[in-house]
């Protein structure tokens, strides 16, 4: 089976990094995080607001991991059609398949009650609020993509869906 770049993409509070996390327990692959990598590069002294670095940093490590034959689990919010495209173009340039994930919350109470409890699990990493994660900028997709709907379905069974989804596809090619 070829590596397989799998994009975890959604707002802040839908669950990508619980599901993520699942998922990486069931199938082996590298794991990247945005949020790690971004607040790595705050802490080794960048003065500035993050922007691109973080996703640079990681589709240079996912396309090295990909190129040595290892699939690639990618946990960003991925808000731009630029930022998944670029994505797209790690698993080109590395012969890849990749599936791109989108998790949403459609109950906006749920999604809510997420973002304001949850806590960080980086020591020093500060989340976002509510308002900063409905204020985010995210593009409509435009590409197909496998959506799960954390409101309805649980963290464990949205990475069996995640991994059905790659299991299906690998007997495909």
């Amino acid at each position: 089976m070829k590596p397989t770049l799998v994009v975890f993409s959604g707002l802040p509070g839908t669950g990508k990094t619980s599901i993520a996390r699942q998922l990486i327990a069931r199938w082996p692959a590298v794991y990247l995080r945005i949020d790690a990598i971004e607040h790595a590069l705050e802490k080794a002294g960048a003065q500035q607001l993050i922007g691109p670095e973080g996703y640079l940093v990681a589709y240079e490590l996912a396309r090295s991991n990909l190129a040595l034959g290892t699939s690639v689990v990618a946990d960003c919010v991925n808000p731009l059609e630029v930022t998944r495209k670029a994505w797209r173009d790690v698993a080109a340039d590395t012969a890849s398949d990749v599936l791109d994930v989108e998790i949403v919350c459609s109950d906006p109470d749920e999604h809510r009650r997420r973002v304001e409890g949850r806590e960080a699990d980086i020591e020093g990493f500060a989340l976002p609020s509510w308002e900063a994660a409905i204020r985010r900028e995210y593009a409509v997709w435009t590409t197909p993509r496998l959506v799960v709907d954390s409101a309805w379905v649980g963290v464990a069974e949205a990475a069996e869906l995640v991994l059905e989804s790659l299991l299906r596809r690998s007997t495909d090619n």
